[in-house]
């Protein structure tokens, strides 16, 4: 009996560590009525009504108890003449706080812990969380909301079959895909805007990389045109940009197929490992680091482009799936090559997706990735050089062809 008791009080001792973990920051807010013994004794409220409830199999006494404390916290508020702080906050941590102690008793505690911290997490980073909100501009919304409709409203209804010749081609995969990317290149675009600019050239260009290196690669080719003493800034975030390609790749990788991340991480991180040395040598190089110009980014998740990068990875699929039954695994080479001129996720991602259908062999798609960087680099070299002038393409050639002979270096270990 003794031991049954004490189980018992395990969840009320989890969640009175709840309530003081939320009561604890809202201690800290001048204007909250409610402080650590008031959201303690909250979620002690919310694991007692639960007991109650499920004891007395009368449920409705779980909601009665939400409802008491939630017209408590709204009563105090209207009590007071200080009507400059609704209390809005607080009212909703403190009904937050009571349904965590029921979830505690009803043996969900691991989701319970997270979401308590969470809860303290949003209570506590009120600033910045305003400050990131009042930064956004009206690009910023809509690359949001059309994310959202990529990734719930799309997605959900796409067959998950494959059609077309080969059965190369699965909507609800390829657009899958679209998402994955569509996710990346939004998540290095927010944090350009959040911190990129205000923090100069390595961030510029960790993020514009993340966003999209070829944007990158445009834009600062055209600064270096147009501002001569920017060259050797624009040549590290070129450099750098390009870099963070490789980590995107090892991200998908790790997403898509683990199995195959031991040899990717070879190739990959003899790339990253040459082009990382490179560019400490730039950034030492660079002793006067002149101011970093605004890197415009258009609207990473636009549908247009979603759609765009979709058409390309099915093209893909379907040219690679064509060829391959050709001519064997040179006719995904050869796709490599030539697909990745422009975009390496594509032929990535093909490749990951055929090796998973059984279609490739991990060193041929080691070999396919490899091409398609290869190939990448080229063009991202011609291309800075073309905009940017031989000034620019003295400073880039060495940082890209140290890149590709790790990434050579690389694939010669891994297969």
């Amino acid at each position: 009996m003794h031991d049954q008791e004490l189980a018992a009080l395990f969840p009320f001792l989890t969640s009175l560590a709840l309530g003081l973990l939320i009561g604890l920051e809202r201690e800290r807010s001048p204007s909250s009525k409610a402080g650590l013994r008031t959201f303690s004794l909250v979620a002690l409220a919310g694991t007692l009504g639960a007991l109650l409830s499920e004891k007395t199999g009368a449920p409705w006494m779980l909601g009665a108890g939400l409802l008491i404390m939630g017209g408590m916290m709204v009563a105090s508020y209207f009590k007071d003449d200080d009507h400059s702080d609704p209390g809005t906050t607080t009212i909703a941590a403190v009904v937050v706080c009571y349904a965590l102690g029921a979830l505690v008793w009803f043996g969900q505690e691991q989701l319970a812990v997270t979401l308590a911290i969470l809860t303290t997490a949003l209570l506590y980073f009120k600033p910045e969380l305003r400050g990131v909100s009042r930064s956004l501009t009206r690009l910023d919304l809509v690359s949001i909301l059309q994310f959202a409709v990529l990734s719930f409203v799309i997605l959900p209804i796409l067959p998950d079959k494959d059609y077309g010749p080969f059965s190369a081609l699965n909507p609800y995969q390829i657009w899958w895909m679209v998402v994955l990317i569509s996710g990346l290149s939004l998540a290095g675009y927010a944090a350009l805007r959040i911190a990129g600019e205000r923090h100069g050239t390595l961030l510029t260009g960790l993020f514009g990389g993340i966003a999209s290196s070829t944007a990158t690669t445009l834009a600062f080719s055209r600064h270096s045109r147009d501002s001569a003493h920017m060259t050797g800034t624009a040549a590290l975030i070129i450099l750098l940009a390009n870099w963070v390609v490789l980590i995107r790749l090892s991200i998908l990788v790790a997403v898509l197929q683990p199995a195959l991340l031991r040899p990717m991480l070879t190739l990959l991180g003899g790339g990253a490992l040459a082009g990382l040395v490179m560019l400490y040598l730039y950034w030492r190089k660079l002793a006067e680091k002149p101011a970093t110009p605004t890197l415009e980014m258009k609207n990473p998740t636009e549908l247009r482009a979603a759609i765009g990068f979709g058409m390309l990875y099915a093209a893909v699929l379907f040219a690679a799936a064509w060829l391959s039954d050709l001519v064997g695994s040179q006719g995904v080479y050869a796709v490599a090559l030539v697909s990745g001129l422009t975009d390496v996720d594509a032929i990535t991602l093909s490749s990951l997706r055929f090796f998973g259908m059984g279609n490739l062999q991990g060193g041929q798609v080691v070999t396919a990735i490899l091409l398609a960087l290869l190939a990448n680099i080229l063009f991202k070299t011609g291309l800075a050089a073309g905009i940017g002038g031989s000034a620019l393409a003295r400073q880039i050639l060495p940082g890209m062809a140290s890149v590709a002979a790790g990434l050579v270096a690389g694939w010669w270990l891994a297969v």
